[in-house]
């Protein structure tokens, strides 16, 4: 599973660790992604998206059916 949101499209960032000494040392930054499953009721059918915290609160504002408009609009 890729660590990117299907609603707002974050993605994995890379960096550095730090140590004391200040060696530097690359890392990942992983998105808060989880697979969800919402119901379209419009539609009566179950739909599996791997969201991100912040794609959950939009999901929660706007509806699952708004938001797979947008999804499919910019494809």
């Amino acid at each position: 599973m890729s660590k990117v949101c299907e609603v707002t499209g974050k993605k994995v960032m890379f960096g550095n660790n730090v140590s004391f000494s200040i060696n530097k040392t690359k890392r990942r930054f992983d998105a808060n992604v989880s697979k969800k499953r919402f119901y379209i009721p419009e539609e009566d059918r179950w739909v599996t998206l791997n969201v991100s915290a912040r794609g959950l609160k939009i999901i929660n504002k706007k509806g699952i059916s708004a938001v797979l408009k947008e999804i499919n609009s910019k494809k």
